[in-house]
């Protein structure tokens, strides 16, 4: 029995819009970041780029659970001495909400040039409308992962 892999001639690439008003962000960025990866094809190949186009809108109306809002930290230093900068996630959500969303994902992806090249098919907007309505784009429903 042989093993399918797919290659870069065989792959076929559909475009899908995410809502993500009211949708916790790190579970927005799992889900998004299965489809940038090929997760959700039965010809998904781990060293392959199989994976689809992805369009994130209302990226400002992402939410946060629990205190996360308060509490979490965007870091980032200016590699000058003492340049470590901090600015709490409410802050930050409501300047670069789409800066958030795009972190969060690119921090689920592979560390190396295959990540990269999946992260360039990610396109996230702070309103309901895009660019890309030639590409006829299809709703993608995000998964509810409830534990009762």
């Amino acid at each position: 029995m042989k093993t399918f892999m797919a290659n870069e001639q065989t792959v076929t690439r559909k475009w899908y819009v995410v809502d993500a008003a009211g949708a916790p962000l790190g579970r927005l960025a799992s889900q998004v970041a299965a489809v940038l990866r090929g997760k959700n094809k039965p010809e998904f190949t781990p060293h392959v780029d199989t994976g689809d186009f992805v369009i994130v809108i209302n990226s400002d109306k992402v939410a946060l659970t629990g205190k996360k809002l308060e509490q979490k930290m965007k870091r980032h230093h200016t590699l000058y001495m003492g340049g470590l900068k901090e600015v709490k996630y409410d802050k930050y959500i409501a300047e670069k909400s789409d800066e958030a969303v795009y972190e969060a994902v690119k921090g689920m992806l592979p560390k190396n040039s295959l990540g990269r090249k999946m992260l360039k098919k990610l396109r996230v907007y702070k309103g309901a409308d895009h660019k890309h309505e030639a590409q006829k784009p299809e709703p993608m429903k995000l998964v509810e992962k409830r534990y009762n």
